[in-house]
């Protein structure tokens, strides 16, 4: 298929690897989601503001991945790069936890997507995900994927580069036929968002848009994340801009040119995933199973996606003295086994604990998934350090700071309040810290790794405190 070199992933393995970790869901949903909070100006601005950001950190990844290639641990091993080992686990442990727990909701969506084909008023075989038969088919997949990834990460990719192409399929068949529909009086009716409720400042809008796409962009470091396994790498820096790119420009496309489709307040009133009932007005009912199959796909692809990302994070981080050495273990088919079974593993218990406890499993992914948002700022902190010395050029701080200050961005529009009720999650991976720090015979806590312990044992505690207060998440 020409996307493996040996037993290495070349830039189309690499760029299939980026647009497959972003786009799951979100996307057959963005028209109603922006319309709901946002006009077509509002849109159109958060959407430049937002593309700008993550530019920036696509150009941070490159920067260092081109001058720091001595760092092999991916955007954990520049957080232990720049800020020491503590600093680095902490950044892999949210990454990996973040990950697997967010899985569970890909499974969730496949199967109460399927459950709108086949469930009926008199039964309810898939419900929203949740049945004791989407649990029970959820299982299989876990371990069908797992067994699957156990035959080589570059396998997994291959299935990974065909399923990334067939997603693609029905999104690019909206937009060709969104684009032939567009009308630009019905794009620009109620532009500036007057018919919204409450009628928000522009300003506001702007800012509801972003906390959307906050999220939409998350597997932008896909390739850095397997950099150890790159035929070139250079070509993880050139993936990771090209699917950023090719990212951008299919969000942007399915939200502005849906809302030159149908006007922006009926769209806010779509159901889920509008992109579906758009289709079908355009094309019929062929529209709705064209958008129903690309969802399953794309959501499946997605899993398969994060589990690859998921599993490389401990075999990183093991390789690079922050996780136990076994996480480093790998099989004949150079498939890190221990870590793919810790991360199969804690996605079935995680799947177990969201059927037992239902709704309580959503604040808990929305906690874990502010964990995943932590390393971005690091990266970007990392290469306005070294702009400072060994990196010294104009470029490079504009770069840097840009990426930095979008990073913090990010953490704030996303509830600084997760990010303080996420330092209980990250206390219970300081046993896997210690461990790999005895392997090694170096103390666990030193100078600013003190610090930094403190510091999350004291937010922890705060954590505690709100809980008990019953804080609203």
């Amino acid at each position: 298929m020409g996307i493996i070199l040996g037993k290495k992933l070349d830039l189309k393995a690499l760029t299939a690897l980026v647009i497959g970790s972003m786009i799951g869901a979100g996307v057959f949903s963005l028209p109603q989601n922006m319309a709901a909070i946002a006009s077509p100006a509002a849109v159109t601005l958060g959407w430049a503001i937002t593309g700008f950001g993550m530019v920036c950190l696509a150009l941070t990844f490159q920067e260092l991945i081109v001058n720091k290639p001595e760092v092999t641990g991916g955007v954990f091993g520049y957080a232990q790069a720049g800020f020491g080992d503590l600093c680095g686990f902490f950044s892999a442990w949210g990454y990996w936890l973040s990950a697997a727990v967010a899985n569970v909701s890909y499974l969730v969506i496949v199967f109460s997507t399927l459950g709108l084909f086949f469930d009926t008023s008199s039964l309810t075989l898939f419900g929203n995900g949740n049945t004791l038969l989407s649990i029970g088919l959820s299982s299989i997949l876990i371990w069908l994927v797992h067994t699957l990834v156990l035959r080589g990460v570059q396998t997994a990719a291959i299935v990974n580069y065909v399923t990334t192409i067939a997603k693609l399929i029905p999104i690019i068949i909206f937009i060709v036929a969104a684009l032939i529909a567009f009308k630009w009086h019905t794009f620009t009716f109620d532009f500036s968002g007057r018919q919204i409720a409450n009628e928000p400042s522009l300003f506001d809008q702007v800012k509801q848009t972003m906390l959307i796409t906050v999220w939409v962009f998350i597997g932008v470091e896909g390739a850095v994340v397997v950099s150890s396994r790159a035929k070139n790498r250079k070509d993880v820096g050139r993936a990771t801009i090209l699917g950023l790119l090719t990212c951008l420009f299919l969000y942007v496309s399915v939200t502005l040119l849906a809302m030159g489709v149908v006007s922006t307040p009926e769209l806010a009133k779509y159901p889920n995933p509008s992109t579906a009932k758009i289709l079908e007005a355009l094309i019929g009912k062929t529209g709705v199973v064209i958008i129903g199959a690309g969802l399953i796909i794309s959501v499946c692809g997605a899993y398969l996606s994060w589990t690859l990302l998921a599993t490389e994070t401990p075999y990183s981080a093991a390789k690079e003295g922050m996780f136990p050495k076994c996480f480093a273990e790998t099989n004949s088919n150079g498939a890190p086994t221990r870590s793919l079974w810790l991360t199969s593993s804690v996605v079935q218990l995680c799947l177990i604990f969201m059927y037992l406890i239902g709704g309580g499993y959503d604040d808990l992914l929305t906690i874990a998934s502010e964990m995943i948002l932590v390393p971005y700022l690091l990266v970007g902190s990392y290469l306005l350090k070294l702009s400072y010395s060994e990196l010294s050029s104009t470029r490079v701080r504009i770069i840097s700071t840009l990426a930095t200050v979008y990073g913090v961005w990010l953490l704030y529009a996303s509830g600084l309040h997760h990010l303080l009720l996420a330092a209980l999650l990250y206390l219970p991976g300081i046993a896997f810290y210690i461990y790999a720090k005895r392997e090694a015979g170096q103390p666990a806590f030193e100078g600013r790794n003190r610090i930094l312990l403190a510091l999350v044992i004291a937010a922890g505690m705060v954590a505690v405190y709100l809980l008990v207060q019953g804080v609203t998440l």
